[in-house]
């Protein structure tokens, strides 16, 4: 939200530099994100003075160029030759000398001492466009007789300079929202920490008066719980053209574009007090009559940015009796705002329900300045003020009669929250013994009323503005934040507990997997746990039953809670590729959601299940080629062995574990690790469907593993030594002749289970398929290592072994030995 400075001090009589007052408004909980100085004319005209012209007379070689001698106030008058046809001696105008940066929309040129055809030229008398004053170029400015040469043209122009503070404000401090709430707060710590003895104020209304009542218009609320106040009153014969100067200067020092007189006022009276308000044709209103109500669901209504928009009829608007004229609080409709052939206007100012605001606002993708307000909580009791302040200003600016008087419907008053609060809970939690005196100052100056003081307790209303604060700690923290965080001294107490720390540390074995997934050339990526639903509503392999729809949701593509991290792993892939890095080895931690539904109209937590996932992605090339090595394309054995190197950084042997596919169509060709038949991993290629869904045009792996249940197996997982071996390993190989659907794992399985006390490794060390082996056969080649750890073994022992094995392999998978 940027803030003037300028703007400030119009409610706050203060002169401090602007970085102080940075960082007083960041000690009171308005951080300051970023300070910028800013100028109604861009450079400030710096380096442009005023100027008389002495003497003008022709180029000698150019018909169209003029030589010149120009006062500028110095010693010595400057030669410049000017290409403008309205130049003459005698003139007063606007000189950029030599150095001097002019603007021109986006360009910019540096003025430079030079020669044009051969005449000296030390500076360019300057056209209106040329210094951001104007859009014409027909020819130079010529200025007043009363100009005075040497005068800084930013004086004579009158150059507003101020600086404008970007704050970073939190969603529950609206009622800082405005520039009268920023200097409100400002006041408030400096009456407490400096001898500034006042507080910051509003213009004043009381010269407020209608002029007729020749147009009044009828207010009708149909909806008193979305819209608990609305006030309105009209001005008839109004000249809609440019605002004055001032009023846009204001406008662009926030960064608003000036529209109208009666639009830019309305965005006046917005920014400086935080109250939102919308202006109508008057003329456009049939009936006479504004009625607050919601339209049927899917009704169609264009906004003012010409989009025909369906209605949800949870939709507040504004209507007359035969259509609507706006969305409330969000947006207005193209056929009642106000144009440039518009004399009479209504104007309102209300109170709308910050959720069905926000609601809306969502529901429709709009965010507006108006709706930014609403939606947090505006200040209900200063619809009328808002509305007297543009009203007068409407009048003094655009001309026109107040044609009635203020319609104020508001059924049910708001109310002023009463805390009850005590000293002791205030010293308490700030951890500081606070004065009782100095805590009664800084109450009052937040507008927070003591209502009565008993003993140790004080009973306290708070202003209807301040919607954050809603209990006694939400007090307490408004009493520090003036008093100042700074002011709390550190303790020289410290205590400590004894604590327990749960086996296995989740947290150290996270960072363990990531640095050695880092230094295996992974990069870590974290994606948002909010996906679109239709992700998981239409494939098969998520259950929509178990999916955690949000109820207010930011937008229809965050909506629900991620069940899988696979999604986002794939929008990572795709932007990677899609800005020339396809080659990528990706990992993330992450939580995924799912909701057990219930039969009660409100589910409750224990209705929603959260659960932590370990997920990988690779694609592309294994690595970089170069002049002295090359590259393959990443496969699934690559994902295969990724998964099984963080099993046995853990101490779990992948052999140890069952395997075998799995059951989802987001794989094309996929392994599983089963622990007890309950699934710990799953790896595999993303199949096409699911590449397509994302524009992936090549081969992607992906490996999930399940993380909570793999922090249950280490809980009772320990890690044994033992001894180095004191006999050797003997290695030998066979090359079995089996059927294709046979895998190694049942290799690996029957062999351990044959000689489980001798063999110590089974490796696959080469795999041939070709028709002359016979119809649907392949060739393993497997090596076997045997190791006997009380004595040296024979051949003898060796061939029985292997004899074993062969026999094994033979009843049990039909094998042949090659």
């Amino acid at each position: 939200m940027k803030i003037s400075y300028n703007w400030i001090k119009d409610y706050l009589k203060i002169d401090l530099e602007p970085a102080k007052v940075a960082e007083i408004l960041t000690s009171i909980g308005l951080e300051i994100d970023g300070m910028e100085e800013w100028e109604s004319v861009k450079g400030g005209l710096k380096g442009v003075v005023i100027g008389e012209v002495l003497t003008c007379k022709k180029h000698p070689d150019a018909d169209k160029l003029s030589v010149t001698t120009v006062n500028i106030g110095s010693d010595q008058p400057l030669n410049i030759v000017c290409g403008a046809p309205n130049v003459a001696a005698g003139q007063k105008v606007p000189v950029a000398t030599v150095g001097t940066i002019v603007f021109k929309g986006n360009e910019s040129l540096e003025i430079k001492k030079s020669k044009i055809r051969g005449e000296l030229s030390e500076g360019m008398i300057c056209a209106e466009d040329e210094l951001g004053l104007g859009t014409s170029h027909e020819g130079i400015m010529v200025l007043n007789n009363d100009a005075k040469p040497g005068t800084e043209a930013s004086s004579y122009f009158k150059i507003v300079k101020d600086t404008v503070f970007e704050i970073g404000l939190t969603p529950n401090r609206i009622d800082s929202g405005s520039h009268f709430g920023v200097a409100r707060d400002l006041a408030a710590y400096m009456n407490l920490n400096s001898d500034m003895n006042k507080k910051a104020s509003l213009p004043s209304v009381e010269d407020f008066k209608p002029d007729n009542n020749n147009n009044v218009y009828e207010v009708i609320i149909e909806n008193e719980t979305d819209c608990p106040r609305y006030t309105g009153i009209t001005i008839s014969g109004v000249t809609i053209g440019e605002s004055p100067e001032w009023l846009k200067n204001k406008l662009r020092a926030v960064g608003l574009n000036p529209i109208n007189n009666v639009v830019d006022i309305t965005n006046f009276v917005q920014h400086e007090v935080g109250q939102p308000l919308h202006a109508f044709d008057a003329d456009k209103i049939d009936g006479k009559k504004v009625i607050i109500k919601n339209l049927p669901d899917k009704s169609k209504f264009i906004t003012l940015d010409a989009v025909e928009r369906s209605l949800s009829s949870k939709d507040l608007m504004i209507c007359n009796p035969t259509e609507g004229m706006c969305i409330a609080g969000v947006f207005g409709g193209i056929k009642s705002g106000v144009s440039a052939s518009t004399k009479n206007i209504f104007l309102e100012s209300a109170y709308f329900n910050p959720v069905a605001i926000r609601k809306t606002s969502k529901r429709h993708g709009l965010k507006t300045d108006a709706s930014f307000r609403f939606e947090r909580g505006c200040d209900p009791n200063i619809t009328i003020w808002a509305l007297k302040r543009a009203i007068m200003l409407i009048k003094a600016i655009a001309g026109g009669k107040i044609s009635s008087a203020i319609v104020d419907v508001y059924p049910k008053s708001i109310e002023n929250a009463q805390i009850e609060v005590s000293y002791y809970n205030i010293n308490r939690l700030i951890g500081k013994n606070i004065e009782k005196q100095t805590i009664k100052k800084i109450l009052p100056l937040l507008d927070i009323k003591i209502k009565n003081e008993k003993d140790d307790n004080l009973t306290l209303e708070i202003p209807a503005y301040r919607v954050d604060v809603k209990k006694e700690a939400d007090v307490i923290e408004e009493i520090l934040r003036i008093y100042g965080y700074n002011n709390i001294g550190i303790s020289n107490h410290v205590n400590s507990t004894i604590s327990y720390s749960e086996k296995p540390d989740k947290e150290k074995i996270v960072n363990i997997i990531s640095d050695m997934l880092s230094a295996n050339g992974f990069a870590e990526i974290m994606c948002n746990s909010l996906n679109p639903a239709a992700w998981y509503e239409q494939n098969e392999d998520f259950n929509k039953e178990h999916l955690a729809v949000l109820a207010n949701p930011l937008s229809s593509d965050l909506n629900a809670m991620r069940q899988s991290l696979l999604y986002g792993g794939l929008t990572s892939v795709i932007w990677n590729i899609n800005r020339q890095n396809p080659d990528l080895k990706l990992y993330e931690f992450g939580h995924c959601y799912f909701y057990n539904k219930s039969e009660q109209a409100h589910p409750k937590a224990h209705n929603y299940i959260e659960k932590a996932s370990l997920d990988l992605f690779l694609t592309g090339n294994t690595g970089r080629q170069g002049w002295n090595s090359k590259t393959n394309s990443t496969d699934f054995f690559n994902i295969k062995s990724s998964v099984e190197m963080i099993f046995s950084r853990l101490g779990i042997k992948p052999e140890t574990l069952s395997s075998g596919d799995s059951d989802k169509k987001y794989f094309a060709e996929s392994v599983t690790y089963l622990y007890n038949n309950k699934l710990i991993a799953e790896a595999g290629r993303i199949s096409k469907k699911y590449l397509t869904q994302f524009d992936i045009g090549q081969d992607v792996y992906y490996g999930h593993i399940e993380w909570d249940f793999l922090m249950k197996l280490l809980k009772n997982h320990t890690v044994s030594f033992s001894e180095l071996p004191k006999y050797p390993t003997v290695r030998r190989d066979l090359a079995l002749l089996l059927d294709r659907g046979i895998k190694f794992s049942q290799i690996r399985e029957i062999a351990l289970r044959t000689e489980r006390n001798i063999l110590h490794d089974i490796s696959l060390f080469d795999v041939y398929e070709n028709d002359s082996l016979g119809k649907n056969k392949k060739s393993y080649a497997v090596s076997f290592s045997l190791r006997d750890d009380l004595k040296t073994m024979t051949d003898k022992n060796i061939e029985k072994v292997m004899a074993n094995l062969i026999k094994a392999f033979e009843k049990e998978l039909d094998a042949q030995i090659r």
